[in-house]
């Protein structure tokens, strides 16, 4: 397990835990893009609508399931750093069953109050059926949205890290093969969309579960799947919460600030919505993998941090955020480019196509900087440091996202609306150079 965190050539470690995470994370992208292209083939716009709006409620129940997967991923890799095998089991599995718990506690409100929710994520008359038809089924499948999701963050910091990757690739592949037999097949829409999405899941918390199974037959140290091991100590629980809420507020407050845009996109019809959705679909490509990349080395610099080698730890830092930046800057180039051939695989419309790639121009710019600021924000959760982390995450989604939105459509419009994510994150990048610098780990004590 400590073979890929005690890789002496820092690049490749980087490589070895990075790699992985961002090609589950390209599955996952896949899936969802397949969603996007599969509703596209009903040539409704209203039911792309639809599914852009419900993206960010999906958002929002993957991002619980990491206040408990990232949360306890962090804590489970310092403490295996530091030699505390156990408590890393017990910890495992505090936050298998806390996701559990929580998984019933979204589901049920959910499925009681889905049209209500559909509104405040900005459906109308035209798409408000396609949004609930689409949000039922991903409130039915819950748990599994959330066990899947915790589990990649956990098996990572246990050094799982193939396992992690398998999950996520099979869940995700079996979603795209359930699209095609939903959507396409049996005429289902937004319903079949998200049917194949909890199915998904569903298939990979089982073959989690059943690694899980296995590594403990294998007698791993820090897997400990049994109730009689539930430990819910203080210091364990409010290490993990507080590193996971932050964490998860990365994810709840992008899913709040994506609702705020696109009620104001709405503003200029649904035809706006379905491009901004294609768009922003494309555009998740580098946000993505950046954020993959970053999970991925989060480990090794919580790992670092338990073992109180700095130099390593800041090594780690500086290769993971020039990786970050130079994968963000081809995609750059490539989305600016390709603009219009990305936008004309989902639509046909010459207007809609069009319309699609300039917004896809204005939105592709910031993903030089997410290098930057997803491995600062990831190295401060590594580090237990919650409470920079939910600075980042507070001014970059809330602080500024929102009142930018209001500023920028008032005197730019629509352009301006888009460009918003732009000028906050140039501002964000400083603030995160600032904060690691003067937080750089000249020497940990221990």
């Amino acid at each position: 397990m400590n073979n890929v965190f005690e890789e002496q050539n820092i690049k490749k470690a980087v490589l070895k835990l990075g790699v992985p995470a961002m090609l589950g994370s390209l599955t996952t992208l896949i899936y969802n893009t397949a969603d996007t292209w599969f509703v596209s083939m009903t040539k409704t716009p209203a039911m792309i609508a639809a599914v852009t709006l419900c993206t960010p409620v999906l958002l929002i129940i993957m991002s619980i399931a990491c206040i408990f997967g990232m949360g306890g991923s962090s804590v489970i890799a310092r403490w295996i750093g530091e030699g505390r095998k156990e408590d890393a089991a017990h910890c495992f599995n505090f936050c298998t069953y806390a996701m559990v718990a929580a998984a019933l506690v979204v589901m049920v409100p959910g499925l009681l109050f889905t049209e209500r929710i559909a509104l405040i994520a900005g459906a109308d008359a035209e798409n408000l059926a396609y949004t609930c038809d689409y949000l039922r089924w991903i409130f039915l499948g819950t748990p599994f949205i959330m066990l899947a999701n915790g589990f990649v963050h956990a098996f990572r910091s246990v050094g799982l890290i193939r396992e992690a990757t398998v999950g996520l690739a099979l869940g995700n592949g079996i979603n795209i093969v359930f699209d095609w037999v939903f959507i396409v097949l049996l005429k289902w829409g937004t319903m079949g969309a998200a049917a194949a999405t909890s199915l998904g899941f569903l298939c990979a918390t089982l073959y989690y579960l059943c690694c899980l199974i296995r590594e403990e037959r294998r007698k791993n140290p820090c897997i400990r799947l049994s109730p009689k091991h539930f430990s819910a100590k203080r210091d364990m629980v409010v290490n993990v919460v507080k590193i996971g809420i932050p964490g998860a507020l990365i994810t709840v407050l992008l899913s709040v600030s994506n609702i705020v845009l696109n009620n104001y996109i709405a503003i200029y019809g649904s035809d706006a919505v379905a491009s901004y959705g294609i768009a922003y679909k494309i555009d998740m490509f580098p946000i993505m993998l950046s954020v993959g990349l970053s999970q991925g080395a989060a480990p090794l610099v919580g790992y670092c941090y338990g073992r109180r080698d700095a130099k390593r730890l800041e090594s780690a830092m500086v290769v993971s955020v020039l990786y970050g930046m130079v994968l963000g800057a081809a995609f750059t180039a490539v989305l600016f480019f390709g603009s219009r051939v990305f936008a004309g695989v989902f639509l046909s419309e010459e207007a809609l196509v069009a319309q699609t790639a300039r917004f896809l121009r204005l939105l592709c710019f910031h993903a030089p900087l997410l290098g930057v600021i997803n491995m600062v924000t990831a190295y401060f959760q590594a580090l237990g440091k919650a409470a920079h982390s939910l600075c980042i995450t507070l001014l970059r989604n809330v602080v500024l996202f929102i009142p930018g939105v209001v500023l920028l459509n008032r005197l730019f419009g629509l352009t301006g609306v888009l460009l918003t994510q732009l000028v906050v994150e140039c501002v964000i990048t400083l603030l995160c150079v600032v904060l690691y610098l003067t937080n750089r780990p000249k020497k940990i004590v221990g």
